[in-house]
């Protein structure tokens, strides 16, 4: 079933950035779909340090100053600080918010400072991934049960003698050192810092066929480029990961979701409209940030090219989103 997605995101992947950037002026706009009659007004969005994160926010932002005639600003914040920005005033949105049950029990049901908007569209999956070689080299390795007899293949100088499971940003949803100490296994989280980091590490352990086992998730653009193969970890239950330093199952299967002030919301508008009614797929971020990771558009140039290809989904949001 992967294959298949791969080749056809990826074919559009590299239809649309071929196409020629000497155009900059926005599509006609479609029957119905006339400027906006009410004044839009200005809209924070929160930027997380992610890649995929950063393409929602491009088409957002994009549709809001292009087609709205809002005021956006972009903050890169972490996942937290946003959560603290909608209760403060000074965030207006979060767009792709990963499960963080405390922060909502904090902020929209004891505070009441912030709200649910609606899905995303997005389907998140955290785990730990090996590159495709190492399944085909070694088959049993993406059952968790096996990892102690592949620890030495994994050893790094950052690792004290232990086999390495490589993390991203500190600021992730993370329950790996968990899962480490409780599972019984030989490894050390050791830290890339980054999401780029990420990428890199596993783009070089494919290329030159080193070992290398670490956190990834999905959706994120790499997919389209290497099969990142996810490890089997102890099934996820309902409950399983309540307590942190106890977490011995696996990750669950996110419905990612959006996020925002209550005020910014109960003011309404066409921002307020917008941001309820944006909701795409997977590949369609995969494909977005990756104009942004690896064809290295900026993001309104990203959101953009995007827009003009996908006229009838954009449409949708729009026309929904004016009174």
């Amino acid at each position: 079933m992967q294959a298949p997605r791969i080749a056809l995101a990826m074919t559009l992947v590299l239809t649309i950035a071929g196409c020629g950037s000497g155009s900059t002026s926005s599509p006609a706009p479609r029957s119905g779909s006339s400027g906006p009659t009410e004044p839009c007004g200005s809209v924070t969005i929160a930027v997380n340090p992610w890649v995929g994160y950063e393409a929602n926010a491009a088409v957002v932002a994009y549709l809001a100053e292009k087609r709205l005639g809002c005021k956006v600003t972009k903050k890169e914040v972490d996942e937290q600080t946003a959560w603290q920005g909608l209760d403060s005033g000074e965030i207006d949105v979060i767009l792709e918010n990963w499960g963080h049950e405390d922060l909502k029990q904090k902020y929209i049901d004891e505070k009441r400072t912030a709200v649910r908007i609606g899905p995303s569209g997005n389907k998140g999956v955290i785990g730990w991934y090996v590159p495709p070689w190492m399944k085909k080299t070694y088959p049993d390795i993406t059952n968790w049960q096996n990892l102690n007899k592949y620890a030495d293949m994994f050893k790094t100088a950052q690792s004290d003698g232990k086999g390495q499971v490589l993390d991203g940003d500190p600021s992730y949803v993370t329950n790996d050192e968990a899962l480490v100490k409780n599972l019984g296994l030989n490894y050390k989280v050791v830290y890339a810092g980054s999401e780029q980091a990420l990428i890199k590490a596993f783009r070089q352990a494919e290329e030159k066929k080193t070992p290398l086992i670490g956190y990834f998730f999905e959706p994120q653009w790499l997919h389209l480029d290497i099969e990142l193969v996810k490890v089997d970890l102890p099934e996820y239950k309902a409950g399983c990961d309540a307590d942190a330093a106890k977490v011995a199952c696996d990750y669950p299967r996110y419905e990612l979701d959006k996020i925002a002030a209550k005020k910014f919301m109960d003011k309404g508008g066409p921002a307020a409209r917008l941001l309820q009614n944006f909701q795409w797929s997977n590949d369609e971020q995969d494909t977005v940030a990756s104009f942004i990771a690896k064809y290295k558009m900026s993001p309104d140039e990203a959101a953009k090219r995007w827009v003009e290809a996908n006229p009838d989904r954009v449409e949708d949001w729009l026309t929904k989103a004016k009174p």
